[in-house]
């Protein structure tokens, strides 16, 4: 299995596991808290659902040859549309969350071969359509935690976890001084799960100061 196979699969995988957690939804939970601040369960769910629709833009682009803007708004139309859609019922948060996922899913089995090293504009900048496979990955693991409804950072695929764990070391080692690769003692000392959490801000580690990569 190539990398963009295996992205995908742990993608389908999370996109099945957030929509079973989704499909337990009250209405009543909608307005709840969600493990980010100021953000209901229904601004998660709903983030969820319009991340997919950026990355559908982006990957349309690539069959087209061109490089697309996840969102062409920017941010200020990201954080309107999950205003927008933040106070839906269970029932349409559910379908657009699972509808937005299948969608982007027969994206990737019909994308031509060529266009998987094309590249599209996400928030963080030009990213090839490889590693956007992975990086939604990311998105629905982590995000499907924030949404506080039983799926916690401690239920995150093994294979997910291993894979960022690469990547976010690399990212966090970035910002050191030169020569500083290796992530902190105390770091090192966690499960490889509570590692990622605390790289990605959803966790502490006693004695460290956050990480300072957000999601």
């Amino acid at each position: 299995m190539n990398d963009v196979d295996r992205y995908r699969a742990g993608a389908a995988k999370a996109h099945a596991e957030v929509v079973t957690t989704l499909q337990t939804l009250s209405d009543d939970q909608v307005s709840q808290p969600s493990l980010l601040p100021g953000w209901t369960v229904g601004h998660v769910a709903t983030h969820i659902a319009r991340n997919a629709e950026g990355h559908l833009r982006m990957f349309e682009g690539a069959k087209r040859d061109e490089v697309v803007p996840m969102y062409p708004g920017g941010t200020q139309q990201r954080a309107a549309d999950i205003e927008a859609g933040s106070t839906r019922s269970a029932a349409e948060l559910l379908a657009d969350v699972a509808e937005t996922a299948a969608h982007l899913e027969r994206t990737w089995a019909e994308l031509p071969a060529e266009a998987w090293s094309r590249h599209g504009i996400a928030v963080g900048g030009e990213i090839s359509m490889g590693d956007l496979v992975f990086i939604r990955w990311r998105e629905v693991c982590v995000h499907h935690a924030d949404l506080a409804l039983g799926y916690t950072w401690e239920d995150w695929d093994p294979e997910y976890v291993r894979l960022d764990l690469v990547r976010l070391t690399m990212q966090w080692a970035s910002r050191k001084p030169m020569g500083l690769a290796e992530l902190p003692p105390e770091a090192l000392a966690v499960p490889p799960h509570r590692r990622v959490a605390w790289l990605l801000g959803r966790t502490q580690i006693v004695g460290l100061p956050e990480a300072g990569i957000t999601n």
